[in-house]
């Protein structure tokens, strides 16, 4: 009863509003097709029409609003709301360049959506149209080219091309563009355009063929002489104009003269210039005319042959000492010798104050200054001056006495460095080791912070004076130097630990004395041990080679076993035998001990000769006179009482 009261009410409420559904599950989208026709790719100015079909599943004969959305890659382009069941169009009449792109149809219907898949339009075939207002020009004479795409829309970007070679232009938002072309070039030029609107491209344009004709003035260039021209020569040159034809000019021309990149001259319609001719300066000329925009040159070629070469600057010997003769020669090696001699050439040094003193032609003879110097020479011919390259002369300085030393200790029987030096000198120098005059190796110090380091090792002290060094830097004799002189360290041996009093003699309250001694070279650093202690006793150092430990008031606690160890600078620890020291007790202990047994003693006899004494005068003695035992009494002269035998 109550599903046929709602289908009931359904149909009532459907009656009233046509087109809606109260139930939405009545109703499905199948489906939605895009379709492009007459085709995906299509010529330019073809109508296009972008058909949208949807089918469209749902119950009942009622009408359903639908909205369609086209789009052209993600930008909506076309909207539109139906009521009907037929196809939605979007039309594109004419289609152009800018309707290239990827479509697609998005349908709603009471909220649901679908939307088809995208489809690819081509619009091929465009071509833009372009225009010239001119197509014979002037060499330097100016092309208005206008390239139009007519019917398109958008951001364009124009390119032009001038004998294929692409001009790209900036973006315009202009369907035309207008550019302007200066051909410096005499001959056919072809002219042509193309556009590009986003990703696409059109094709390219009409081909226009420009005609560049010469203008009818061009420069003239005279040199004289133009062949067989030397250094010294004079030069004659002129820069004129030629008319081709009579014309009028808008402008005056400007006349140019130009050798290498040195201007020499301006005029207007002549200009003349003389100078003398250089081998080392280019030899290349220019005539250049300049009229309105129009440049144009004419240029020559004028070898100029070398009178002489650039003299060069030698010096012997090659190294130099200081105060040393020293040779320069200043020479030419070669020269034209159809025009001058070698005696036509003269040779002179500068700075002019030089010290040196010319000695033949292009020789010059002194001695080497202290500092380094600089000389340049000169070589001179019919007004032709040529210089050398600037010779730096570094005067050497001769190596001074070397100084002899060592590197940290000197410890018998390990190695040991020897340093060799001299303050002054220039590099290289070679330092030799000698010993006893003996030759032992040779180092060669090259660089300003480089040492001359030997490593030998001794086996006797006086082994130390023997060495020597020597220096030389290729000057002169060698410079010897003194003899080595440094402390040798003796490494230390057999250390002994004698005590006092002897070992036999050692009592309570005596002082002790643990005496170190060692043999090697001072200072010596004694330490003394009790064994089972890691710390030391005492530490001393001196320069001696022996010193003691001192040990007040003994007592029994000092009893033990003692060592010592000694080190010098030649860090080998040379440790003593052990010795046991047994503390005796003092000698009054002694002597109170053995009175105190002597009163003991003494005492105990007395007490026994008492003891005994008072026994016998307690015994009954017997009376030879009356036959009869009687009792001891302390009184000698008087019996007690007779005692019972």
């Amino acid at each position: 009863m109550g599903l046929l009261l709602l289908l009931t009410s359904s149909l009532l409420f459907n009656s009233f509003y046509p087109g809606i559904l109260v139930d939405a599950g009545l109703l499905n989208i199948k489906n939605i097709l895009l379709f492009i026709e007459p085709s995906t790719s299509v010529a330019w100015d073809t109508n296009v029409t972008v058909r949208c079909k949807a089918t469209i599943i749902h119950s009942g004969t009622e009408m359903l609003s639908r909205e369609y959305t086209i789009y052209k890659g993600r930008r909506e382009v076309y909207t539109k709301t139906s009521s009907t069941s037929e196809d939605m169009m979007y039309l594109l009449p004419g289609a152009r360049l800018s309707n290239t792109g990827r479509y697609k149809c998005k349908i709603n219907i009471e909220g649901k959506e679908m939307t088809s898949e995208a489809t690819q339009l081509t619009v091929r075939g465009m071509k833009p149209i372009l225009h010239l207002d001119k197509d014979v020009v002037n060499e330097q004479h100016d092309v208005t080219a206008t390239c139009r795409a007519p019917g398109e829309t958008g951001s364009f970007y124009f390119y032009f091309y001038e004998d294929s070679i692409e001009i790209p232009e900036d973006p315009v938002n202009s369907n035309q563009l207008e550019a302007t072309f200066r051909f410096s070039r005499i001959g056919i030029h072809n002219l042509s355009c193309a556009y590009r609107i986003q990703n696409f491209r059109s094709e390219e344009s009409n081909i226009i063929s420009v005609s560049v004709k010469e203008f009818p003035i061009t420069p003239v260039l005279e040199i004289l002489p133009q062949s067989e021209v030397y250094e010294g020569d004079q030069l004659n040159i002129s820069c004129t104009i030629r008319m081709l034809l009579n014309i009028s000019v808008s402008s005056p021309p400007d006349l140019y003269l130009v050798q290498g990149t040195r201007a020499l001259s301006s005029g207007l319609t002549k200009v003349n210039h003389s100078m003398v001719a250089l081998a080392e300066d280019p030899g290349d000329f220019e005539c250049k005319l300049e009229i309105g925009h129009v440049i144009k040159v004419t240029t020559k070629m004028v070898p100029v042959t070398e009178l002489f070469s650039a003299p060069t600057l030698t010096m012997s010997p090659a190294e130099v000492f200081q105060e040393d003769n020293m040779t320069l020669t200043c020479k030419s090696e070669n020269y034209a010798s159809e025009r001058i001699t070698r005696e036509d050439l003269t040779y002179t040094l500068e700075p002019p104050d030089s010290t040196l003193t010319p000695v033949t032609p292009g020789v010059f003879s002194g001695r080497a200054l202290q500092l380094s110097f600089t000389h340049t020479c000169v070589a001179q011919a019919k007004g032709i001056m040529k210089h050398s390259n600037t010779l730096t002369v570094y005067p050497k300085v001769s190596v001074s006495i070397p100084k002899i030393s060592v590197v940290g200790r000197v410890v018998l029987g390990q190695p040991l460095q020897i340093l060799c030096q001299s303050d002054t000198g220039s590099l290289p120098i070679n330092y030799t080791l000698l010993c006893d005059n003996d030759k032992l190796s040779t180092t060669t110090v090259r660089l300003p912070r480089q040492e001359a380091l030997f490593t030998v090792t001794i086996v006797r002290p006086e082994e130390i004076n023997k060495y020597m060094c020597e220096a030389s830097n290729n000057h002169r004799k060698a410079q010897l130097s003194n003899r080595l002189n440094a402390a040798v360290i003796v490494p230390l041996t057999r250390t002994t630990l004698t005590v006092l009093p002897s070992l036999t003699e050692i009592s309570e309250g005596d002082d002790l004395y643990l005496i170190c001694g060692t043999n090697g070279s001072p200072p010596v650093t004694f330490k003394w041990y009790r064994d089972g202690d890691k710390q030391p006793l005492f530490t001393n150092i001196t320069d001696q080679n022996n010193t003691h430990y001192k040990v007040s008031q003994l007592s029994k606690e000092h009893s033990g076993t003692y060592y010592c160890e000694a080190i010098n600078h030649a860090n080998k620890v040379v440790r003593s035998e052990k010795v046991t020291i047994e503390v005796r007790m003092a000698l009054w202990k002694k002597a109170v001990i053995g009175g105190v047994g002597v009163v003991v003693v003494s005492l105990l006899v007395l007490a026994c000769v008492l003891y005994c004494k008072s026994k016998r005068d307690e015994m009954p003695i017997y009376d030879g006179m009356d036959g009869k035992y009687h009792q001891w009494s302390s009184n000698r002269s008087i019996y007690s009482v007779p005692a019972t035998v």
